[in-house]
């Protein structure tokens, strides 16, 4: 099974996929949280949205508790934090675990691929950053520190477009 055919639940509790997400395009899967010293990567993120959006990508925003509990709200209250503080508008996923022994299928596959230091292994924070192709594999891997628009990032992601 592709990585974009892994079953996923919306915030608003559907059903859905990476593939059907992202359509036909690269999606960039970010664990997140709102009460998260990095929170405010939020905005580089809607930033990303907007300027690659139209061309075959989206941002993939994954709600997770794991870290410090940064992400205590419920589905609602995340929703109304994200849209209201910082204008999101790409797609945002049920509170998922990105670590341990309830990780889930997505975060198990995704954590396979080390970031630019060849590290491979748990996700480290919240904001980490994982560049999905539109052919299901994970092109590229950013820690938490590094910034949505590091141009890093911006190279990869205009890469695979």
């Amino acid at each position: 099974m592709s990585i974009r055919d892994i079953p996923l639940r919306t915030l608003a509790d559907a059903p859905t996929t990476l593939a059907e997400l992202a359509k036909d395009g690269a999606a960039l899967v970010v664990n997140v949280a709102s009460r998260c010293g990095l929170t405010p990567q939020y905005s580089g993120l809607v930033e990303l949205q907007r300027t690659y959006g139209g061309t075959g990508f989206t941002v993939v925003g994954v709600p997770c508790n794991q870290f410090m509990g940064q992400e205590p709200g419920s589905p609602e209250e995340i929703q109304e934090f994200c849209s209201t503080t910082y204008g999101v508008d790409f797609p945002l996923l049920a509170k998922t675990d990105v670590n341990g022994d309830e990780r889930h299928p997505l975060y198990a596959t995704l954590t396979e691929v080390p970031d630019a230091e060849g590290v491979a292994g748990d996700v480290q924070w919240n904001f980490e950053k994982f560049l999905v192709s539109r052919e299901g594999e994970v092109l590229a891997r950013f820690r938490p520190g590094v910034e949505p628009g590091d141009p890093a990032v911006i190279a990869a992601i205009e890469k695979t477009l």
